[in-house]
């Protein structure tokens, strides 16, 4: 496509600029204003990208200002050094033991949206993207700040929609590589966003600061919150810095919350397009929570495969960049130095190349002997190598967890003549999702 044509689709909906030949060729070049795009989507080019030769590709410009809104100290954005030193401290905080601890929590979050939706009454209309934005809000609420983390749950949800949708667009001072210094459209609302997201975290960090200064004055909870400002780098000893503590949290608002709730959106969404797959999930959690919750998530080995299938079809991100730093081979594509090096997991994980049916909803991918199949470079949901998704447990639980107690419990089927479609703003979110609900069982908590 032309120049203008791109420049309108990047700003309006970066994911509409994939035309059909990306998804047959592994490795296609492109001319940007002032720069070579490499895109990359062959598993043993990627391979070489974000592992064995990591080091020559760092985060690019265009990446590096979207992630200085508030991340730009967090383990998402700091490299080199600092990078080592958050992810070394970081680790215990999101190792299986840990992660399983929060699995109580996750149903209680389940339990309290399920009996909410029972309340609306019969053939009931939701939000079901913004309903799965606020149990994932919920769970952060139970497991991060289990103190609660103040204000109304919903002007906090819709200042993290507000976040995402301001920081992801990408425009023409992107493409002509102008400094991230100089504002971009909507950069006043989105400090406005900031100031707000700031103001709230350096409360909660205020008032449980005070709790560990002062352990006599009440029972400090043993929640993420906690163990982040008592976790200390087991090489050095030190603790991080509050700047680093707040912009860590703000990751994990961000992973934790946005990137959880539109893979729970899209679960949803795929499950009310096959009667097949809902009635073999349904099928498994009605059993396996009449066996009890201890390691629930662990055998609910249908509902987990239905959440890979919506993390392979709408990766909650679309799509990773990077700035080649010295010129470089990769295969049969040269790289020059300052190539801009673009993964779209959302075409790798759709690639004719690599995938049998690939725009077919078919979670017996993985499942049994059939996940083995599956190429380590040709699904990445979490990314790869080692800046993995720290909180990749995490997330998988709590996905599974909440959509195996929301599915024991309803029916949802898809408002008709709803035009859903993906809409790519850092995270990959359903433009619309209305689905009407109709009860199965008799809501209960499940614990």
């Amino acid at each position: 496509m032309g120049f203008l044509e791109l420049l309108t689709k990047l700003a309006r909906n970066p994911i509409e600029c994939w035309s059909a030949e990306f998804f047959q060729e592994p490795i296609a070049k492109v001319g940007l204003p002032f720069v070579e795009a490499v895109l990359v989507h062959e598993p043993a080019a990627i391979k070489r990208v974000l592992l064995d030769n990591a080091g020559n590709y760092r985060k690019d410009p265009i990446q590096r200002r979207i992630l200085s809104n508030g991340l730009e100290d967090g383990l998402l954005s700091v490299e080199g050094p600092r990078w080592e030193v958050q992810r070394r401290t970081l680790a215990p905080l999101f190792a299986k033991r840990t992660v399983n601890s929060f699995a109580q929590s996750m149903l209680v979050a389940a339990n309290a949206l399920a009996a909410k939706w029972q309340r609306l009454g019969r053939d009931a209309v939701i939000d079901a993207g913004a309903e799965m934005a606020l149990v994932t809000l919920n769970v952060l609420a139970l497991t991060i700040f289990s103190d609660g983390i103040g204000g109304d749950a919903e002007d906090f949800r819709l200042a993290m929609n507000a976040y995402f949708g301001g920081i992801g667009k990408i425009g023409m001072l992107d493409l002509l590589r102008v400094p991230a210094w100089v504002s971009r459209p909507g950069q006043a609302r989105l400090s406005q966003t900031m100031t707000y997201f700031e103001g709230v975290i350096d409360d909660l960090i205020e008032a449980r600061q005070r709790k560990l200064c002062e352990p006599s004055s009440g029972h400090i909870p043993d929640d993420l919150l906690t163990l982040l400002l008592r976790a200390l780098d087991p090489s050095t000893g030190q603790r991080m810095t509050l700047t680093e503590v707040r912009s860590n949290i703000l990751t994990f608002l961000s992973a934790g919350h946005e990137t959880t709730a539109n893979t729970l959106a899209w679960s949803l969404f795929l499950l009310s397009q096959s009667a097949h797959w809902r009635s073999r999930v349904q099928d498994e959690v009605d059993r396996e929570i009449g066996a009890g919750t201890e390691g629930l998530a662990d055998r609910l080995l249908v509902t987990r495969a239905v959440v890979d299938e919506a993390l392979r079809l709408y990766p909650p991100i679309a799509a990773l960049s990077r700035q080649a730093v010295e010129s470089d081979d990769l295969g049969n594509a040269p790289v020059k130095r300052g190539s801009l090096i673009v993964i779209s997991p959302y075409v790798l994980h759709r690639h004719r190349c690599w995938w049998d049916r690939p725009d077919v909803f078919d979670p017996s991918r993985f499942m049994a002997s059939a996940r083995n199949e599956i190429g380590r470079f040709a699904y990445l949901p979490f990314g790869i190598g080692p800046r993995t998704c720290i909180g990749a447990a995490f997330a998988l639980q709590e996905a599974t967890i909440i959509l195996a107690v929301l599915m024991h419990h309803f029916d949802l089927h898809l408002v008709p003549g709803a035009d859903v479609w993906p809409i790519q703003r850092v995270t990959l979110r359903p433009s619309t999702l209305p689905m009407r609900l109709s009860l199965r069982v008799a809501v209960r908590d499940i614990s």
